[in-house]
């Protein structure tokens, strides 16, 4: 909520793609921007195409099958969980003043490739300095305030969680080996009964 928000000034009638849309931020991302009014376009693999549907994307690209920075269409906000993506491929596909909000670091940790793209997210920030589109990072901060939204948006019915699969406390290796995997769909949760 926070990177669409504080950080993507989302508004009502944007055009926003979710790249990442299947993942535990990526379902969430989906919903929150389609509470916000937005026309969503979530990119996700062939097996996440109706999951993603399901919690209300307007469009859906399987990256499987189309790249998204190769189309005709331009986006006001792209939100980008998984930084696969050059600076100049993303930005050909935003609007003249549109942002990219680079968020996530992916897996459980930071890996290799987690390092990899935290040095392109921020060098993607600094370039657009000399851009009008811009790219930004964040790191999210938990406050009452906005877990006070976050409930409210559930209540209402207008988002919920995306549960992948649910681990037993004693089986909290199994869990993160499986998140490391990096093809959760929705969240991991551990129960402690």
């Amino acid at each position: 909520m926070q990177g669409l928000r504080d950080k993507g000034h989302i508004q009502t009638g944007q055009k926003v793609l979710i790249n990442g849309a299947s993942g535990g931020v990526g379902t969430f991302a989906v919903q929150i921007a389609k509470a916000f009014g937005a026309e969503v376009t979530a990119v996700c693999s062939t097996r996440n195409v109706d999951l993603v549907k399901s919690i209300g994307a307007d469009h859906v690209i399987d990256y499987t099958k189309e790249d998204f920075t190769k189309g005709d269409q331009h986006y006001d906000m792209i939100y980008d969980l998984v930084g696969n993506h050059s600076f100049s491929e993303r930005r050909q596909i935003l609007t003249p003043n549109g942002i990219c909000v680079l968020a996530g670091m992916g897996g459980a940790g930071l890996h290799p490739e987690s390092w990899r793209r935290l040095i392109a997210n921020f060098s993607a920030a600094f370039r657009s300095n000399f851009t009008p589109q811009k790219f930004v990072t964040y790191i999210a901060k938990l406050t009452k305030e906005d877990l006070d939204v976050l409930r409210d948006l559930m209540q209402s019915g207008k988002v919920s969680p995306v549960i992948d699969r649910t681990y037993k406390l004693d089986q909290t290796q199994a869990a993160v080996r499986y998140l490391e995997e990096g093809h959760a769909r929705g969240k991991v949760v551990i129960t402690t009964d």
